[in-house]
């Protein structure tokens, strides 16, 4: 897992401007909507959500890219993709102490180990939460230019 610093060379910490950010997540998920619902970020990053059901060039670049959407949320930040346990790391590097909830995520999630640990307990918890409410866990298209050729197929002369 590649450790997240804000303040390394053309990190948050040293950008000039205010830097976009992109959370792709499963807007089916409870505790996915929840955690974007109230993760808050520090006023010089710009976050946009993006529910990763609704498609999209990003969720499609996301895909390409070989991120698996059903595996972890996705941060597109500074032209860098975060998923899973990176993502809620730098997530957490990033948020503001504006109430309860931020400072208790950004205790937690600021270390590299804990969050690599809690992750997949929380991505498990999704699946139980998807299945209990009778929802499909997220399966992307696969954008037509990456399609693989069908079977069968008489290319052949």
């Amino acid at each position: 897992m590649r450790q997240w610093r804000h303040n390394e060379p053309g990190g948050i910490g040293q950008a000039e401007e205010s830097p976009e950010a992109y959370l792709v997540y499963d807007g089916d998920c409870p505790f996915c909507s929840a955690y974007v619902r109230y993760v808050r970020v520090r006023e010089n990053v710009q976050l946009r959500l993006i529910n990763a059901r609704d498609g999209g060039d990003l969720v499609d670049e996301i895909v390409e890219a070989g991120f698996d959407l059903d595996q972890g949320m996705v941060l597109k930040i500074g032209g860098r993709f975060y998923h899973g346990a990176d993502c809620v790391h730098v997530l957490a590097s990033l948020s503001s102490a504006s109430n309860a909830f931020n400072r208790i995520n950004a205790r937690i999630f600021r270390s590299p180990v804990l969050a690599a640990a809690l992750y997949p307990v929380l991505r498990s918890g999704r699946r139980v939460a998807l299945a209990l409410l009778g929802r499909s866990t997220f399966e992307p298209r696969i954008p037509a230019a990456t399609k693989p050729a069908e079977s069968g197929r008489a290319d052949r002369p």
